[in-house]
């Protein structure tokens, strides 16, 4: 897969929360990336190093373009075979016969 240009790649950077101190609470380390043209975003707030985050935001966001990129294979429809249809009238008909004999009881007056 060829690089993706910078043109339509949107870079923000910004202060992360949860555990790490002060270097967290003091720098804007955390990197949210966003594609232009898909409009798919990406954080990347693991590291203490905004360098870090950059590289695995740009890796995150190349797996998900791959993953939209990618073609479902088409179904092959199959049709029942014979012995499947004969299994399934069989268990209506089995089905069938037991819900007719259901009813209400006579009353004894």
């Amino acid at each position: 897969m060829p690089p993706i240009p910078d043109e339509e790649l949107e870079y923000t950077f910004f202060r992360s929360s949860g555990p790490g101190g002060q270097k967290k609470n003091t720098t804007d380390s955390a990197v949210r990336l966003r594609h232009l043209p898909t409009g798919v975003m990406v954080v990347a707030t693991s590291s203490r190093s905004q360098y870090r985050n950059k590289q695995t935001a740009l890796q995150e966001l190349e797996r998900r373009l791959q993953v939209m990129r990618r073609r479902r294979k088409r179904r092959v429809a199959t049709a029942p075979t014979k012995a499947s249809q004969e299994r399934r009238i069989e268990d209506k008909k089995r089905r069938g016969g037991i819900k007719t004999t259901r009813g209400t009881p006579e009353r004894e007056d």
